[in-house]
């Protein structure tokens, strides 16, 4: 599980998106910005995460917030989630785990009585001026949006 905490600076990143554009964390200086980890492209509960944060993105908007999603996936894994989905934002191909090793979010985790490291389901808000705003472990797929603008 991450290390991270409200009012640490968040980690600086560099990694490609679903269409292979680089995307750093200065990308979004002087913007909030909702990051969130999931485990697998396509999957039920990614599914239904992402498509909450899609469904709820003009709120964001109008809240100052831009919104970019993580996962190991590949490119074209992500490429065709973002297009089956239609999501309005961008998510990272982070296939050599450096954003999510930055955010300390790999670990191990059981699942139907199996432990394997994966990707712990984690979401970060960030200010600004790159602080951690909240950090959500326990995160709820359907109500994600509630979680994070409570």
């Amino acid at each position: 599980m991450t290390t991270l905490k409200i009012g640490d600076k968040a980690p600086n990143f560099k990694a490609k998106d679903q269409d292979g554009n680089i995307i750093s964390l200065n990308d979004y200086k002087g913007k909030k910005l909702v990051l969130f980890f999931y485990p697998k492209a396509s999957t039920p509960g990614c599914t239904v995460e992402a498509c909450n944060l899609r469904d709820n993105y003009k709120r964001f908007q109008s809240l100052g917030y831009d919104i970019l999603g993580v996962s190991a996936d590949s490119e074209k894994r992500q490429s065709n989630f973002k297009n089956k989905y239609d999501f309005p934002y961008p998510l990272l191909a982070d296939e050599d785990k450096t954003v999510i090793n930055a955010f300390k979010v790999w670990g191990p985790k059981k699942f139907m009585g199996r432990e394997y490291d994966g990707i712990h389901r984690t979401t970060f808000v960030i200010d600004e001026n790159g602080a951690i705003e909240d950090v959500i472990t326990k995160v709820k797929t359907k109500e994600h949006t509630s979680q994070i603008l409570k």
